[in-house]
């Protein structure tokens, strides 16, 4: 699943055009490293997204095209 849009159905960032200039701005990164919108999401992957001053970072637990808003979390670990 593309990185822009595992955002969106995860919650993690509400819309998928917001997810996308995320990533175009170079705020989003992948086991460390500047990912594009079209990454492609794997489990295990390490994301973290610099939202203003903090930084949020998430753990990939499961990869599903589409979720219900209270299984949102299930998608994904907070670390730290």
């Amino acid at each position: 699943m593309r990185l822009d849009k595992y955002l969106k159905v995860s919650r993690l960032i509400k819309r998928r055009t917001v997810a996308n200039e995320a990533c175009d701005a170079g705020r989003v990164f992948v086991n460390g490293k500047a990912a594009r919108a079209s990454y492609d999401v794997k489990v295990g992957d390490v994301l973290s997204i610099q939202l203003g001053t903090r930084e949020l970072r998430a753990e990939v637990l499961d990869v599903q095209e589409t979720v219900a808003k209270n299984d949102a979390a299930l998608l994904y670990k907070l670390l730290e």
